[in-house]
């Protein structure tokens, strides 16, 4: 494989996210390699908080692509007017829409988030493919700020004093690891609280990049047991642990 022309290719949405991106493991895959490996390559389901998140950062890094969400004037989703009018999509309410725009004029108004959204020297939306652990992984940078040699990445969150706990949870340590090894650079996350607009602005010890590390090497494991292994009977699962 040329690795340049797939990175190339990676840029366009539709091939990362598509059967072609499909052919490298993602830090999107480490839940369900370390939860439940059966459920590999299956769709996730569509929720609003990943929409709503979606559009914060398309407001922030490509507000060009704005017009390719369809947002709905309608208070809920279970009225009858966005049933009709979504046809069955997942789409944006329009206050929400609104409150996430208030989020990215607040985000963007923090003189120290805006220095590493907006420094002289980045680049948004960037991919990369590496090898890690015996596996080509992929990954696209929100930020790469070569000011501060940083790859930003931005986040909402529910309950911003819980960042660092939920970090894990969600495995943003396992981000973290990822990118310093595709990018070369150190993380940093900007995070925005949805109830009260405060801003976290957080670096990664090494202790939260060896637990990356660990979840990464465990992934591949699990790969490499469940998914690349063809002897393997998916009937034949089940977890073993020590009470």
């Amino acid at each position: 494989m040329n690795i340049e022309k797939a990175i190339e290719k990676l840029r366009e949405d539709e091939h990362y996210y598509g059967a072609f991106g499909k052919k490298f493991l993602s830090n999107s895959d480490i839940k369900t390699l370390l939860d439940n490996p059966l459920e590999y390559g299956k769709p996730s389901e569509r929720i609003p908080a990943f929409l709503v998140g979606g559009y914060f950062h398309t407001a922030i890094l490509e507000p060009d692509k704005l017009k390719n969400f369809r947002i709905i004037e309608a208070t809920t989703r279970n009225t009858k007017k966005y049933k009709e009018l979504s046809d069955g999509e997942m789409c944006l309410l329009q206050h929400e829409a609104d409150y996430t725009e208030e989020l990215v004029d607040t985000i963007l108004a923090n003189d120290y988030a805006r220095a590493l959204i907006r420094p002289m020297d980045y680049e948004y939306e960037k991919p990369a493919i590496k090898e890690i652990c015996g596996k080509l992984w992929k990954g696209k940078a929100d930020i790469i700020n070569h000011d501060d040699q940083l790859v930003v990445d931005l986040k909402t969150t529910a309950d911003l004093e819980r960042f660092r706990y939920s970090a894990k949870k969600y495995n943003y340590d396992s981000q973290a690891y990822i990118y310093r090894e595709l990018f070369g650079y150190e993380m940093i996350f900007i995070a925005i609280c949805k109830k009260t607009k405060k801003i976290g602005i957080f670096d990664c010890s090494e202790q939260f990049y060896e637990s990356g590390k660990n979840k990464v090497e465990r992934a591949v494991e699990a790969y490499n047991l469940f998914i690349d292994d063809a002897n393997f009977d998916p009937t034949n699962y089940f977890i073993n642990e020590t009470l």
